[in-house]
């Protein structure tokens, strides 16, 4: 039985989040691990991912198995394991490294608003996915991505644009994502028959 959605977080029981805010009309479903990280209005993140470090904008859709800031070994140093940074797990005279581990947090994602990420996609560290992005099934993104375009592959690039050049601005203006609830439902039947340009030649933008 499908359960519905409301303006509370729905968290699955299995699920982990810890440290993170979570907004309206958002899910995160089977045993997803979110830490540190902001979840915008009505995104949601499927079975299985992983997050850390995020900052993830509004309808944001997020397949399962993705992983969003996945963090580097340091390859520079004589060995890659987490016991050089991670010291108080194995000795009790050691500590935890807080400057390798403020670094990492310097790298925060950051995912723009009406997004889609396909599943077993993996964000690396400091990433921008810009608003109206799409990330293909599988795609290891390493660079920043422009908004409202596709990418996709090992690592990923760009395959094309969903739309052009100033439809695309025309819709970061319109910034429909900011629109309140009734104003979304008023609106439904528009997103589901318009075209993009006949949308924006009805509500602005």
């Amino acid at each position: 039985m499908t359960r519905k959605l409301s303006e509370a977080p729905l968290v699955h029981e299995t699920a982990e989040v810890e440290g993170s805010t979570l907004g309206r009309w958002t899910e995160i479903a089977e045993r997803c691990r979110v830490s540190e990280s902001t979840l915008g209005d009505y995104s949601y993140m499927m079975q299985d991912c992983g997050v850390w470090c995020a900052a993830i904008g509004k309808f944001a859709n997020i397949a399962a198995n993705v992983r969003i800031n996945a963090t580097n070994h340091p390859t520079w140093r004589p060995a890659l394991h987490h016991f050089t940074y991670r010291a108080s797990d194995y000795w009790d005279d050691a500590e935890h490294e807080s400057e390798f581990f403020a670094q990492r947090r310097a790298k925060r994602v950051t995912i723009g608003h009406d997004t889609w990420l396909g599943h077993g996609s993996t964000i690396l560290p400091g990433v921008t996915i810009g608003d109206g992005a799409a990330v293909g099934a599988g795609a290891v993104v390493s660079k920043d991505v422009a908004p409202y375009t596709i990418v996709g592959g090992v690592p990923a690039k760009p395959i094309r644009q969903r739309f052009d050049r100033r439809t695309a601005e025309r819709y970061q203006a319109l910034a429909w994502w900011d629109w309140d609830h009734a104003r979304l439902r008023a609106a439904l039947d528009d997103f589901r028959a318009l075209s993009a340009e006949a949308f924006l030649e009805k509500h602005g933008g």
